[in-house]
């Protein structure tokens, strides 16, 4: 079988841990590739000596079985953007901090790297949400596995997005901005500004405010086919769009939707592991305060 490795950032103190990857690899008689950033981290951290080949056209990497992905969240996430609708399914090994969608530890290189080689896995289906506007943005990568964001920039005033769920109005949210989330995503920003968790099989995405001015606006769940779209006003000519780690800058006249992506990123599930267990684990969900 056939594995690209891929990663943006190699810390000196887990090169060692990187060597045992491709160990294991070797011992379990995988062709190993990598990509172009990975080559240049491993080149740095003296990797000269490890056995790969360097992916050099989208055709070698369509050529791929698994690609795993070293590092953290963020890494994970360009992995998806590396991958694409090419759907090849990705594993997360984890060198990062928190690891929510990277849930393979260093510890267990070794038993991981065994089970994909024993076909003792199941194949995770995230849907990835795509972003329609009439000027190409992000490079033509308009997808994502988190969620896409409006968000006001260089300026104190709020913004105010008029929001519409299949041409139909929504409501006009008066907020420092505006996040529609996958339920992969529901774990992440929008979390944070007070949206709901999601399963990750649930076919539905969250909108929610970012400190929004009216108390009586909550985030709302909406089927992942509708279609939203967005009007924005502000005191400034500039806005912020972004796409899980992606941003750019945006006029007010730049028309804009969301809708769920046609491809889906496919994510490894190893033995042992449960979307629960991980809210437990790393979000301490649950966790009494008071022991």
């Amino acid at each position: 079988m056939k594995v690209a490795l891929h990663g943006l950032a190699l810390k000196a103190e887990v090169f060692s841990e990187v060597q045992s990857l491709f160990n294991e690899l070797t011992a379990h008689q995988f062709e190993i590739f990598v990509t172009e950033q990975f080559d240049k981290q491993l080149r740095k951290h003296g990797g000269k000596s490890l056995s790969y080949w360097v992916l050099e056209s989208r055709q070698d990497m369509a050529a791929m079985d698994f690609v795993i992905s070293i590092g953290g969240d963020g890494t994970l996430l360009d992995a998806v953007c590396q991958v694409g609708d090419l759907e090849i399914p990705i594993l997360g090994l984890n060198t990062g901090r928190l690891g929510f969608l990277a849930t393979v530890a260093t510890e267990k290189i070794s038993d991981s790297i065994a089970d994909l080689a024993n076909n003792n896995y199941q194949i995770e289906s995230r849907t990835l949400i795509s972003l329609q506007s009439h000027r190409k943005l992000f490079n033509g990568l308009n997808f994502g596995l988190n969620e896409f964001t409006i968000h006001k920039r260089d300026t104190s005033s709020m913004i105010t997005v008029h929001t519409y769920i299949d041409g139909k109005y929504l409501n006009s949210y008066w907020a420092d901005g505006l996040i529609v989330s996958t339920p992969t995503g529901s774990t992440g920003y929008s979390l944070s500004c007070g949206g709901p968790l999601i399963s990750p099989e649930a076919k539905n995405l969250v909108i929610t405010p970012v400190s929004p001015h009216n108390l009586n606006v909550r985030p709302i769940i909406v089927s992942d086919e509708s279609e939203i779209s967005f009007e924005i006003e502000g005191r400034s000519e500039k806005f912020l769009i972004s796409l899980d780690s992606r941003s750019t800058s945006i006029s007010s006249e730049m028309k804009l939707s969301v809708k769920k992506e046609k491809f889906s990123a496919k994510l490894v599930k190893l033995p042992h592991y449960h979307f629960f267990d991980t809210l437990r684990q790393k979000l301490n969900w649950g966790f009494d305060m008071r022991n």
